[in-house]
């Protein structure tokens, strides 16, 4: 009896000695979604006994700063989340650990490819996608039927947009045709719709035909007075004015179907219509390792947990907390997804998979932005013309990167 009971106290010792906590990181879990949060980690510590997770969240707007300020007082949390606009920063420091060892040639398998390669930096995979979202574009199917206008399609071009919006546009009777954003997140991706994109490296291309009739398409829906100015907006967000019923079209995000579900009127979406080609945004999260982590294998096996794991992937889906960034081959997975009524065209989804692409990224990607931003807005408000707002964006780039 003595040895049974010095046997199981070595095996609580043991236990305890090997016994890790993993610290998590998370910008994408609001409020919402802390309850599921909560319950995933159950699932993970009942599978993976002697491992615990604590976990924090912040807001998007204080995640970064917080999260650079964890790693400048060497006390990094063990897995943290990174948006892809954010990883060549992480990255190029080399403060995230490599993670292409622990995937294995045929991990890569499970994941939509262009998520799994978006946070990959030098040929390096530094962190697993854990979720992603498409820009669709939106449409009220009452305004279009009111002014006697097909619906759209997926093969729809910028002139159908355009002519669409001028008949459904009444702004005496704050009806607008259209609102689609003027700012870097719209502009890289239309600018590669006209034929062109926004090239930092090896050398700066902002300012070239292609782009000026990007920006041109972006602010033309303001002078042709088929969206809302600032003023007539009146401090209404833009998804707002859609769902009151007084936009006859959206470009946004994936993200807004719950928000719209609510709306007195039918609506439906389409992949985003292109001008000499299709292109729409393709945004993505994901979680990476601390290089400087102890427990970094307990660490994948949460990193893992939250990119691949069934549980995770259901709970999303259910939750419309995002989706998870798998491969489009897991037909059971994303089936009850596709079964949700409205919006009646979710397929639109994923087929807009076929024309995502990815915004430049550099390591002074808040400084790139702000610069594009700038000028875009000059361009927006009419105290530039498209074509100087460009040139200035390029010289300015052109500074930035060569400081």
């Amino acid at each position: 009896m003595k040895l049974v009971r010095t046997l199981a106290a070595l095996v609580l010792v043991a236990g305890l000695a090997f016994a890790q906590t993993v610290d998590y990181f998370s910008f994408t879990t609001d409020q919402a979604h802390v309850d599921e949060l909560e319950a995933l980690i159950e699932v993970f510590e009942a599978q993976n006994p002697g491992i615990t997770i604590e976990y924090t969240t912040a807001p998007f707007g204080d995640y970064f700063t917080r999260l650079q300020t964890d790693f400048a007082a060497g006390s990094p949390p063990d897995v943290f989340e990174l948006n892809f606009e954010n990883l060549a920063t992480f990255a190029s420091r080399g403060v995230l650990a490599p993670l292409d060892d622990l995937l294995g040639a045929g991990g890569r398998d499970v994941f939509y490819p262009a998520a799994l390669d978006a946070f990959a930096y030098d040929g390096v995979q530094y962190a697993l996608p854990i979720t992603f979202s498409t820009v669709v574009l939106f449409y009220n199917q009452d305004l279009f039927d009111a002014a006697g206008v097909a619906y759209p399609t997926d093969t729809w071009t910028w002139d159908d947009v355009m002519a669409a919006a001028e008949a459904i546009s009444a702004p005496a009777d704050r009806v607008w045709g259209i609102y689609q954003p003027v700012q870097f997140w719209e502009f890289y991706k239309v600018a590669q719709a006209a034929g062109g994109g926004l090239q930092v490296a090896p050398t700066v291309a902002i300012d070239t035909p292609e782009n000026l009739a990007a920006l041109e398409y972006l602010v033309g829906k303001i002078q042709a007075g088929v969206m809302p100015t600032d003023a007539q907006l009146s401090g209404i967000a833009n998804e707002d004015l859609f769902a009151n019923g007084q936009l006859g079209m959206l470009v946004s995000g994936i993200w807004m179907f719950d928000r719209f579900a609510q709306s007195s009127f039918d609506w439906d979406i389409v992949v985003e219509p292109g001008g000499a080609r299709q292109a729409t945004h393709f945004f993505s999260n994901a979680a990476a390792i601390a290089d400087a982590s102890p427990n970094r294998e307990a660490a994948w096996k949460w990193v893992e947990f939250l990119a691949a794991s069934p549980e995770v992937a259901a709970t999303r889906i259910e939750s419309a907390w995002e989706l998870p960034a798998l491969s489009l081959e897991n037909a059971d997975t994303l089936a009850p997804y596709l079964a949700r009524p409205q919006p009646a065209n979710r397929e639109a989804v994923f087929a807009s998979l076929a024309f995502a692409v990815n915004p430049p990224v550099v390591d002074r990607q808040p400084e790139l932005q702000d610069i594009v931003n700038q000028e875009l807005e000059a361009a927006r408000l009419g105290s530039k013309t498209p074509a100087q707002a460009l040139a200035d964006a390029q010289r300015r780039v052109e500074a930035l990167l060569a400081d």
